[in-house]
């Protein structure tokens, strides 16, 4: 619409002519909204209200009496409220950029000041503080020309070629330097030791994988060293076994062949040596008999008919051994005592003809009890016949009863 005004966020608008503007101004403020401003009659004009920058940079003298080179940054702007706008727009409103020229100066001055009370070490280590006391010095001034400092920032301090900051950093520097070199070390030691640590455990590692790797070695070579002698050692078992059975057949065996040896030689021997011997123990039974008889000339018939008759007698018990497959179970005793046995049937067989004889001899010659029994059928030999050895031949000379020719 013509003749309606609207002024930027970041501006503030200035009417001038008409009606005098807060505090007897010579224009009015509109800030945020339109105006309908009259041509011809009115004039208006923009007042900027966005930040501003002014950079100082200035030689001071500290307390000491040492030259230090500054440099600090200013962040301002015009301030909000309507006197501020008024004041700033009377001052600069024609030529806004020497609100930066201005502010310099003012900050400029103001940081002379501060930094000549100060020590270069309290100016190095308290950059703060020298920015907090340059803006209370200044925010009165700063205020009368309309004007707001947002933040003052000391960029750099130097002190030329006296090398005084040099010198004054020194011991930080070699503090620094040491304890970065001390540092150093360390890390240096610790990556040793840590390199050191881990040759150490891979060398564990290692030893420990060579001894797993030689047990299981070792255990693979007994399995198959096992295996190799399974089939030798099953085969000598086997051969073991049947050896052992051979040995227990081959003793069976000679125990057996033993067993008949003794069944067909031993066994037959011992009872012929038996037989021969009953055969002497009857020669030598006839001999004492015939002995007896040549002694006593009464019964020299009947002794002498009943030893012809005793050897035959026991040869015929004795034959009946030489053919038999005769069981002794106790060795020669048992056939001695055979033999014996034979013998002592022989001599009973003897005494019971005797007695024969004699009852016989009693019935037929009552009353007759001396000389010897005549036997029927035999002649009663004379008692001056001598016996007659040649005709048993069986009977030794040496064993003739005494008193024979």
């Amino acid at each position: 619409m013509f003749g309606y005004r609207v002024p930027a966020p970041d501006e503030a608008m200035l009417i001038s002519g008409g009606r005098r503007g807060l505090g007897g101004a010579p224009f009015r403020v509109v800030t945020g909204h339109g105006k309908f401003v009259l041509p011809v009659f009115r004039k208006t004009r923009f007042l900027t209200l966005s930040m501003c920058e002014a950079e100082v940079t200035e030689t001071c003298v500290t307390r000491q009496g040492i030259s230090l080179h500054v440099r600090a940054v200013i962040a301002f702007k015009v301030g909000n409220d309507t006197e501020s706008i008024i004041n700033a727009g009377q001052r600069f409103l024609s030529d806004q950029g020497q609100m930066s020229v201005l502010t310099g100066r003012i900050f400029a001055g103001h940081l002379r000041a501060i930094i000549g009370s100060m020590t270069v070490e309290e100016i190095v280590t308290e950059r703060q503080k020298l920015a907090a006391e340059v803006l209370d010095t200044s925010k009165t001034e700063m205020a009368k020309i309309g004007l707001i400092v947002d933040s003052l920032q000391i960029q750099s301090i130097d002190d030329g070629n006296t090398g005084y900051i040099d010198a004054m950093s020194a011991p930080h520097r070699a503090a620094i330097q040491r304890q970065a070199k001390i540092a150093q070390a360390q890390a240096t030691q610790a990556a040793v030791e840590a390199e050191q640590a881990a040759a150490r455990m891979q060398a564990e590692y290692a030893r420990q994988t060579a001894v797993v790797k030689a047990e299981y070695s070792a255990e693979v070579d007994r399995a198959q060293a096992r295996s190799a002698q399974a089939g030798p050692l099953a085969q000598a078992h086997a051969q073991q076994e049947v050896l052992t059975a051979q040995t227990e057949l081959a003793q069976r065996q000679a125990q057996l062949r033993q067993q008949q040896l003794v069944a067909e030689i031993v066994k037959p021997a011992e009872a012929e040596a038996e037989r021969i011997r009953v055969l002497a123990a009857a020669e030598a039974e006839r001999m004492k008999i015939q002995a007896e008889a040549a002694a006593s000339h009464d019964r020299v018939a009947l002794d002498r008919m009943l030893i012809d008759q005793l050897p035959q007698i026991v040869k015929e018990a004795a034959g009946g051994l030489s053919g038999a497959n005769v069981n002794v179970l106790n060795g020669a005793a048992g056939l001695g005592e055979m033999a014996a046995g034979l013998v002592g049937q022989g001599l009973t067989i003897l005494d019971s003809v005797r007695q024969n004889l004699n009852g016989q001899n009693s019935a037929t010659r009552p009353g007759k009890t001396d000389g010897p029994p005549q036997l029927q059928g035999y002649p009663r030999p004379r008692e001056t016949d001598p016996i007659d050895t040649r005709e048993h031949p069986e009977v030794p000379r040496s064993q003739e009863p005494p008193g024979t020719a």
